[in-house]
């Protein structure tokens, strides 16, 4: 399985929050995912990620999207 770390959205329109989850490449945006690490709420500014979890999930394979890449060094997890 080609895992991917990436948004998920959540939230109502023009109110969005999203949800950092490790989910099959092949999978739609809100589709099936295999584990939530973290959330993401561009319109309060709140951005809590679980970096070990996240870390670990990077040691297996999985590769972050660029957001994803950019949220994880600002939670503190440097990203290859």
């Amino acid at each position: 399985m080609a895992a991917r770390i990436r948004l998920r959205r959540t939230g109502t329109t023009k109110r969005p929050s999203y949800r950092v989850v490790v989910a099959d490449r092949r999978s739609p945006r809100d589709g099936r995912f295999v584990e939530a690490i973290g959330y993401y709420n561009p319109v309060a500014s709140v951005l809590k990620i679980d970096t070990e979890k996240a870390a670990a999930w990077i040691k297996k394979g999985a590769q972050p999207s660029n957001t994803v890449r950019h949220l994880l060094a600002r939670a503190g997890l440097r990203v290859g």
